[in-house]
């Protein structure tokens, strides 16, 4: 196996050009799946000197952009001072464990789409926006037309994940995440990411009203499932639920039953649009993780 460590992106892109090419992020899934033989890089290409894929960048309005080699632990400490950096710092702190997030790299667990990843669910809910690099040039694929299946992303042979960029939140937009997991640590049963806006009615009168909700499910299916549309509706859960009924039933593993993620799944959901809607109101909470 030839190995390389490229300095600038444009040398990375040309190494992975050819058969065989295999980019090596925080190594935490392809270091596992080259020791069990299930991938066997004819070239490695290392990422970890490219300063161009590391940093947060926080705009004026609160858009984010955050390179590919950003690992879990810098972004569970991102100031949660815009609803978009609170979800993705929510997501990234029950992210597996500190080695893991110490290591592993969010353009990693983007590219390699597992199902029960975290990461994929927060930035369909987020309307997030996937930077790709290559030899070609570079192009942009919204998260929710970037997971196609299980393991299976738009990336096209030879192209790597750049940076994430989460356009700034609308005033009044609160977040939360909710996994339900075995033990703490591993991959979701199910995880639910919800985003939701809320309107201040006008002056003399009460209460406040929801303009917008979006709810991302993961561990339901193949890649996440986006239920939108669910402002302003009376019943905003149980519209959501039977958004997931036209997916059909979800898997079945060794971490639960189909029938236990369709009973568990409708409640957990509940409790994050309830909490995000709590949390528009002031400072985002830390995302509860439960097992």
């Amino acid at each position: 196996m030839e190995y390389l460590a490229p300095e600038t992106l444009d040398d990375a892109c040309r190494a992975l050009a050819s058969d065989g090419a295999y980019c090596l992020a925080g190594g935490q899934s392809l270091v596992a799946m080259m020791n069990l033989g299930l991938a066997t890089p004819e070239r490695l290409v290392s990422l970890r000197r490219i300063a161009a894929l590391r940093g947060i960048e926080t705009a004026t309005d609160g858009a984010l952009r955050i390179g590919a080699m950003t690992t879990h632990a810098e972004l569970a400490g991102l100031d949660e001072g815009t609803a978009a950096a609170s979800l993705l710092a929510q997501t990234a702190r029950v992210v597996a464990y500190p080695a893991v997030r110490n290591r592993g790299t969010i353009g990693g667990s983007v590219a390699l789409a597992d199902p029960a990843a975290d990461y994929p669910v927060a930035l369909v809910a987020l309307d997030g926006i996937i930077e790709i690099a290559s030899d070609r040039g570079t192009r942009s694929v919204p998260a929710r037309d970037f997971f196609r299946g299980m393991f299976e992303t738009s990336l096209a042979p030879g192209e790597i994940v750049a940076a994430v960029r989460l356009p700034a939140p609308r005033p009044g937009t609160g977040v939360a995440y909710e996994k339900l997991c075995v033990v703490a640590g591993d991959f979701a049963i199910v995880s639910v990411a919800a985003v939701v806006t809320v309107e201040e009615n006008a002056p003399g009168t009460t209460g406040a009203r929801d303009t917008d909700i979006q709810v991302a499910v993961g561990g339901y299916g193949m890649k996440p499932i986006l239920l939108s549309a669910l402002g302003r509706l009376d019943d905003p859960v149980g519209a959501a639920a039977q958004q997931l009924a036209s997916h059909g039933d979800p898997p079945g593993d060794h971490r639960a039953s189909s029938a236990y993620r369709r009973r568990v799944t409708p409640a957990l959901i509940e409790r994050a649009v309830a909490a995000a809607r709590e949390n528009s109101r002031r400072r985002p909470l830390r995302a509860r993780e439960r097992s």
